[in-house]
């Protein structure tokens, strides 16, 4: 054989590989894939789009909503419970308020069904479009917490904990009356606090996923299945099926790893949405749970496989859909008076202590962050270990003795204020019944607007000001595990705001806002 022919062969062989279908690689991917405090994660998938929402407690407005293409790459579209009359929070304690949401979408209707522990019990909402609007609640007659839906030939059945076990009746789901019995299911495999149920069917058996464990270190994934929707279910030989919890998984960084929701790709594959967090400075968690992602082998009429049955780690494995990076949400222009959905309230706020005008936010104080009454506050989650917070502040009258600037945030029992009042700038811990100065400095008389910053490298927040905008000294630092789960107890996670304190008619003007990682 010539040369030239033997090169035509090797072309022609190439060209056939080639053309021959390949198989999906393995790429690898960073969890979580929405980072800081989004606990209870809960998704759903219409056409090409998953939507994903997750647990507020005592925040407003309550259950942001989030949009992906590729289940690794979120934006927020906005937040299901934005008026009062949907999310009562008044008085309520920090680690209370809204659990557990599902959503679910059914028949041209998206459906979010949850608990507000502390007003009114379990309840649902509607809307014919994620962005909203969603319709006020329709209350649920059914106890318990972490309620779920499941939609199977016009009839729509609410799954929630019973206790210790898990419970299923069918509701009308445009009243939320109760149409049968409450019957139990399944008490998982003996872990504590079965919750967070949801129900799928596939391959003629329908598998029901819950959590167990409790929301801590022993956190994991359980499931079982049967050919009849009220049972008897039988549990999973591999239980469980997802948990850090394990010789395996001791060492990671992840850890908590549980309340999970199973979502199906356009392309057949499976995955599981769960929560996790991950640990700093040791056995400390101060971000709070976050969402994580996982691969689920999930052969016909086998038992599904989570992450292969390894534990979830920061960095993960698997064969990836098409990635699509889609704009932004909408942008948050503070100088315009423009909040984007990510920003927060304690509790409901009283509006009009929150005026905008010329560029200036003009903050009037209702009570202090420990009392826990509607607090003159607004910020955002703390999404990274490392970053740098800061606004420029100035009190523009020493009516009512104001004392206002950056807090970091993490129950009213727990947060690091970093304020000015009168002329002094001071940082302080709040612990419970414990106050510790962290740093103070002397302004001097009229210091004007200053600028204040919170930086962190994950252990420590560093407090630091600035009288040109150019140069900072630092007053003071706190070590971040103080804002721990495991020292403060609580559901919920790190969040950076502006606030006010004082006496009747302290106010405080905040002229800008940032938050950079």
């Amino acid at each position: 054989m010539t040369m030239r022919k033997i090169r035509i062969f090797c072309c022609a062989v190439l060209f056939l590989l080639a053309s021959l279908p390949v198989a999906a690689q393995e790429q690898s991917f960073r969890n979580p894939v929405v980072s800081g405090f989004h606990p209870d994660p809960s998704v759903c998938r219409v056409g090409d789009t998953f939507y994903l929402i997750n647990s507020t407690f005592q925040y407003f407005p309550g259950v942001p909503i989030y949009e992906s293409k590729d289940l690794i790459h979120w934006r927020q579209v906005g937040n299901i419970l934005t008026r009062d009359s949907q999310l009562p929070l008044e008085g309520a304690a920090s680690g209370t308020g809204i659990f557990a949401p599902t959503l679910r979408y059914n028949d041209g209707v998206y459906y979010m069904v949850t608990t507000n522990i502390s007003h009114g019990g379990n309840f649902m909402v509607t809307a014919t479009s994620p962005e909203g609007p969603w319709s006020d609640p329709i209350k649920l007659s059914t106890p318990g917490i972490d309620p779920s839906l499941y939609f199977e030939d016009g009839k729509c059945y609410l799954l929630s904990n019973g206790g210790d076990f898990i419970s299923l009746c069918e509701i009308d789901p445009k009243t939320g009356k109760q149409l049968t019995e409450t019957k139990p299911l399944w008490g998982g495999e003996g872990g504590r606090y079965p919750e967070g149920p949801h129900l799928y069917k596939k391959d003629g058996y329908y598998y029901l996923l819950i959590s167990e464990g409790g929301t801590e270190l022993a956190h994991h994934l359980t499931i079982a299945r049967s050919k009849n929707i009220y049972g008897p279910y039988e549990g999973c030989p591999d239980n469980p099926i997802l948990t850090n919890c394990s010789r395996l998984g001791q060492y990671l960084q992840v850890q908590g790893i549980g309340h999970g929701d199973f979502t199906q790709a356009p392309d057949g594959s499976w995955w599981v949405i769960c929560l996790g967090y991950r640990h700093y400075g040791g056995m400390f968690h101060h971000l709070g749970r976050e969402t994580f992602l996982a691969p689920v082998e999930w052969k016909e009429g086998e038992w599904p496989v989570v992450n292969g049955g390894m534990p979830v780690d920061t960095l993960t494995k698997a064969k990836l859909l098409p990635q699509v990076i889609l704009p932004k949400s909408d942008a948050t222009d503070f100088k315009a008076g423009k909040l984007g959905p990510e920003f927060l309230y304690i509790q409901n706020p009283i509006r009009e202590n929150y005026a905008f005008q010329d560029g200036v936010w003009t903050l009037k104080a209702h009570g202090t962050l420990t009392q826990n009454d509607q607090p003159t506050y607004i910020g955002i989650r703390q999404t990274a270990p490392k970053m740098t917070f800061e606004t420029e502040v100035s009190l523009p009258s020493k009516e009512g003795n104001p004392r206002a600037g950056l807090t970091v945030y993490q129950t009213h029992e727990g947060h690091i204020d970093f304020a000015m009042q009168g002329s002094k700038l001071t940082a302080t811990f709040k612990l419970k019944s414990l106050e510790a100065d962290c740093g103070t400095v002397d302004l001097g008389n009229n210091p004007g607007k200053v600028r204040l910053r919170v930086t962190s490298d994950g252990l420590r927040y560093a407090f630091s000001y600035s009288l040109d905008g150019k140069t900072y000294q630092e007053v003071g630092s706190a070590d971040a595990t103080l804002l721990s789960t495991e020292v403060l107890g609580g559901f919920t996670g790190v969040t950076l705001g502006l606030f006010v304190e004082g006496d009747n008619g302290a106010t405080a003007k905040f002229h800008d806002f940032s938050y950079v990682e």
